[in-house]
């Protein structure tokens, strides 16, 4: 045996270096002629579908091999069976990618999720598009056109919402115990295309959901029919300057930290795309840098500007950071918060 190959050999045996795995493959021939595909936990037609469709357009350049692509809508309890399947039913070999709301993160920490089969912090994160910057809008059918008025109402308007732990459900119920705002989430719809179709027909009053996506899938805003009454956000869209930001209508230090905690935090999280738990490091490392040069591809972001949609990048390694606080919140804001987002049956 020669000194060249003696040396890896004892590298090897004293932990220095790694043995090569004989099988794997280099990026280039692993995803060449192979399919990456995305389950996104939502029907189609609404804000979650169209970012997800925009990114599979367009991420396929940026993988070595340039794969196809293939988007699968998998909707209901709130994306959490799109997620449980991505968890327990998916092979962790980075061809398959899980668009769904980081909402239901919050929902575990909580201890409210029922119907999760999965551990969050096991997730690998490929990032998100844009935080959600959560905005409550309302038809001109429900008579309501201010904050002030909304607080005044007696009866409570009806907030068309998807599952508990999804930014639909959850800001308006925090929303709801923070300020006093006389509400009642509507639960079971599949998606925000199906809540406006509900709102249009006067099932319910409004809904609230990111502005981002809100305000590039609703025409009925731009027509007027419909108006955003108050945004939830840390500070205020440059987009809706002239609509109240929620927490300055908190009265309380408790009335802040549940915005805070149950809006504004987990709001940067909603847009999640992730892979399986033991997806290997190297293809979480790839998929996360074909992300974030997608999210900045000229001709992505071009069609993005031409469908009105948002597009403010938070990284693989944030998303992880943000996950990591939620499971640290203190216990008795964690208490008072479940309690906010808990249905009242």
């Amino acid at each position: 045996m020669t000194t060249g190959k003696v040396l890896p050999i004892l590298l090897v045996a004293l932990g220095i270096l790694t043995p090569i795995d004989a099988g794997a493959a280099a990026p280039e021939e692993y995803y060449k002629d192979k399919t990456v595909r995305f389950i996104v936990g939502y029907s189609s037609g609404g804000g979650f579908d169209t970012l997800t469709r925009m990114v599979a357009r367009h991420i396929g350049k940026h993988l070595p091999g340039r794969p196809a692509t293939v988007v699968d809508n998998m909707p209901g309890a709130g994306s959490a069976l799109a997620a449980n399947h991505l968890y327990n039913r998916t092979k962790p070999d980075g061809l398959t990618i899980g668009v769904w709301n980081g909402g239901l993160i919050t929902q575990q920490v909580l201890g409210t999720g029922a119907g999760m089969e999965f551990d969050a912090r096991r997730f690998h994160w490929l990032g998100a598009p844009v935080a959600s910057n959560q905005a409550c809008a309302l038809t001109k059918a429900s008579g309501i056109t201010s904050v002030e008025k909304w607080l005044a109402e007696k009866k409570p308007i009806k907030i068309g919402g998807t599952a508990p732990g999804n930014s639909t459900d959850d800001v308006p119920r925090v929303l709801s115990v923070a300020l006093g705002l006389p509400l009642q989430v509507i639960d079971g719809y599949k998606g925000t295309a199906d809540i406006r179709l509900a709102a249009e027909s006067g099932e319910v009053g409004g809904a609230c959901w990111g502005w981002e996506t809100m305000k590039s899938t609703w025409p009925g805003i731009q027509r007027g029919e419909v108006k955003v009454i108050v945004q939830a956000m840390a500070e205020k869209h440059p987009d809706l300057r002239e609509v109240p930001n929620a927490i300055d209508f908190a009265k309380t230090k408790e009335s802040r930290q549940l915005i805070e905690a149950g809006i504004h935090d987990p709001s940067a999280i909603i847009y999640l795309f992730s892979l399986a738990p033991e997806t290997p490091k190297d293809r979480v490392q790839q998929l996360r840098a074909s992300f974030a040069q997608t999210l900045k591809d000229a001709e992505f972001l071009a069609e993005a500007e031409k469908a009105k949609q948002e597009i403010a990048p938070i990284s693989g390694e944030e998303v992880e950071k943000i996950v990591s606080r939620l499971f640290k919140l203190e216990p008795g804001l964690v208490g008072k918060l479940k309690e906010a987002v808990t249905p009242k049956r």
